[in-house]
């Protein structure tokens, strides 16, 4: 049955790629093959080439993305114009803007502010009021009042925590995530859900079909679906030449009866809590929520899952109404999409880099990011804060990791620390400061992850847990080499490759 399967999904990823190759192959016939017609294709395509970059110049896109569009257009004039149009008209189908637009609507009232909850947070934290007011005036998002927050590091210790909750689950169990592959991990969930779901549980699961592509048999919604658990794919991946696979579901949610929720950089399969070895030891990081702040993770879901399915259902029985016992500190979740162009994963951490004064500690497995981010962190290090960022040392894509250190010379030299841990992999998704704000969620510092993917995450003030965390980067130092400028020392050739990634860092 194994071998079945193995070769079932072996001739499938054939011909996607075959299919791939050979609608390339067909473009390019095309253009060519006819003399008469050929000078007229040239002219037309070359135009086109011409206005694009144009409309490039004239656009507000970020200086690396603006640069990298007019290399490719200008080295390759009859088909840069066109693949930049391909890239900018696709995307995610209309259809789907349409529809997560109207939900996103129907969810806003759940959203609300709570007056009070706003009150105490701006009379104790008024310094922090320009990433707040970011995220609630102008996102959306609701501020809660710390019902309940812990830091789960590494994953193995998320990994007992999500059997433990999900053994409670009573009402539904809801999770939404980019990659699930069978193993101790994902089987050991999977049997608690078939347990639940056999009791008369809610159990839904979203999970990503190009994050899943190697992972997963082609009938596993079905699968799934035999076993009482309520699935949908995200994005189906079809072998056509499209951008729309660009835009993934890279979020990871696990949300409990509305009483507690999970999220982070720990996905669903066995690298995540080192069970299978393939960088080194695997470093992650994940958030534990109770209380009402669970309830924004909730409908983030249920946005999602309505969406996708064009479901109509009561929100408010999913939701903890409940005043449950209040901790110190307040959690504002949000979630980001690259359908709005808010860009809300990067400004994120933008106003946490410019708001910290004493320090800026980074978790991060890809430091792809562009000038004005760079910017922002080598002026935070010259205005005297002490930043300090966790790479890995054993990457799991070298080419992203090259481009990563490339930009290592540039952030020493104004001042910043770079680390690389030398156990194996850092996938934790993290950023604090001052011991007072922080973020943990699924947002990569690279192009792909704020800007092109679905992701989310909470910013914390005041929470207790912010010591946990800060606990837990210190010690991870004691595993990590410091990166000097010597270290950045490289051979010609490999200066050239590095250069040629950086220019198109903005498709890593």
């Amino acid at each position: 049955m194994q071998k079945k399967w193995i070769r079932l999904l072996f001739r499938r990823r054939v011909a996607v790629v075959l299919s791939l190759l050979l609608q390339i192959a067909l473009m390019i016939f095309m253009v060519y093959s006819s003399s008469q017609t050929y000078q007229w294709i040239q002219y037309s395509l070359t135009l086109v080439s011409v206005l694009a970059v144009l409309h490039i110049i004239a656009t507000g896109a970020r200086s690396g993305t603006k640069l990298l569009w007019s290399v490719m257009i200008l080295t390759f004039p009859l088909f840069g114009g066109l693949l930049y149009l391909m890239v900018q008209l696709q995307g995610v189908t209309m259809a789907f803007r349409r529809r997560l637009a109207v939900t996103e609507k129907k969810m806003q009232p759940h959203f609300e502010q709570d007056e009070k909850t706003d009150e105490k947070l701006e009379e104790q934290w008024a310094t922090y009021a320009n990433q707040y007011n970011y995220l609630t005036k102008t996102c959306g998002f609701r501020a809660y009042e710390n019902g309940g927050t812990a830091y789960l590091s590494p994953g193995e210790q998320c990994f007992e925590k999500m059997l433990e909750e999900l053994e409670k689950a009573e009402q539904f169990i809801f999770l939404e995530y980019f990659i699930i592959q069978e193993g101790r991990f994902w089987n050991s969930v999977l049997d608690v859900l078939k347990k639940k779901a056999s009791q008369g549980v809610d159990v839904r699961l979203i999970y990503d079909d190009m994050g899943c592509f190697l992972l997963l048999p082609l009938d596993y919604q079905k699968q799934l679906g035999a076993m009482g658990i309520r699935c949908v794919v995200f994005n189906k991946f079809r072998p056509v030449l499209s951008t729309v696979q660009n835009h993934r579901d890279h979020r990871k949610i696990m949300v409990i009866d509305g009483r507690v929720a999970f999220t982070g950089g720990v996905n669903l399969a066995d690298e995540y809590i080192n069970e299978k070895e393939r960088f080194g030891h695997w470093k992650d990081a994940a958030i534990m929520h109770k209380g009402r702040a669970v309830n924004s993770y909730t409908l983030m879901f249920l946005t999602m899952w309505q969406t996708l399915t064009g479901e109509e259902e009561e929100v408010t029985n999913f939701l903890n109404l409940t005043e449950g016992k209040q901790g110190e500190g307040f959690v504002i979740p949000y979630c980001d999409s690259p359908v709005d162009a808010e860009y809300m994963g990067e400004r994120v951490y933008m106003n946490l880099i410019h708001s910290a004064r004493r320090y800026l500690y980074i978790q991060t497995p890809y430091l792809i990011i562009d000038d004005g981010m760079v910017s922002a962190l080598v002026l935070a290090a010259k205005s005297g804060v002490d930043v300090r960022i966790i790479t890995p040392g054993i990457p799991d894509k070298k080419y992203v990791h090259i481009t990563t250190r490339s930009y290592y010379r540039e952030l020493l030299e104004g001042g910043v620390k770079i680390y690389e841990y030398t156990p194996g992999f850092i996938h934790s998704k993290l950023m604090i400061a001052d011991d007072v704000v922080g973020v943990v969620g699924t947002v990569n510092m690279d192009f792909r992850s704020m800007f092109l993917h679905f992701e989310c995450g909470s910013w914390l003030c005041g929470c207790p847990v912010i010591e946990n965390i800060r606990t837990d980067f210190t010690e991870t130092l004691q595993q990590c080499k410091e990166i000097q400028i010597s270290d950045c020392k490289l051979g010609f050739v490999k200066r050239i490759v590095q250069m040629i990634l950086r220019l198109f860092a903005p498709l890593l």
